[in-house]
């Protein structure tokens, strides 16, 4: 008998008793019209020290060879991307100088999320080309996400977890100070 109410127990929920993940901010994203230039190119002509325009673009660092965003659409608050300046899918074609910014700004990008939102792991990777799943398959970029106990992996959007809801306006000011101090 016991053993039979465990096996009941670990089946799945009906799909009317799951629990809903919401993450409305995606839909201005889902439904809007695409824009046929590159963010990530967009990103590399804003002028330095214009920090409302920075804000706006969710560009938290910029250096000679890459860049740093916040993600606009993310499923978990404080997804970071992190890009070569030059727009390009090829990631075995990268220039060392890039290849080292990618991977330099991907270790500094684990560190200030952790500073910010005290995650308890993180998921470091890149989708590259559409069966991948990259949403921008042109200009390749490094995703770094927080994750808490209870929201691993992809998976969150289809099973039973919740998302930590952090402004992207109140993120981008905290971490923006972080990199500027890099």
């Amino acid at each position: 008998m016991k053993t039979k109410r465990k096996i009941e127990s670990c089946r799945k929920r009906p799909l009317n008793e799951r629990k809903v993940f919401i993450s409305p901010w995606r839909i201005e994203y889902i439904l809007g019209p695409k824009d046929r230039c590159c963010f990530f190119c967009q990103a590399c002509q804003i002028p330095e020290g214009d920090e409302a325009a920075w804000k706006e673009a969710m560009l938290l660092h910029r250096g000679p060879h890459g860049l740093v965003m916040l993600n606009r659409y993310p499923y978990t608050g404080g997804h970071l991307l992190i890009a070569p300046r030059r727009h390009t899918a090829d990631l075995p074609g990268l220039a060392p100088q890039e290849s080292a910014y990618l991977w330099e700004y991907s270790r500094h990008a684990v560190d200030i999320i952790a500073q910010v939102t005290q995650a308890q792991g993180y998921n470091l990777g890149m989708n590259l080309g559409r069966a991948a799943g990259s949403g921008v398959e042109e200009h390749l970029h490094m995703h770094a996400l927080p994750r808490w106990h209870g929201d691993t992996n992809f998976m969150h959007i289809v099973a039973d977890t919740a998302t930590v809801p952090i402004a992207l306006d109140v993120l981008w000011d905290k971490m923006r100070q972080l990199f500027k101090s890099l």
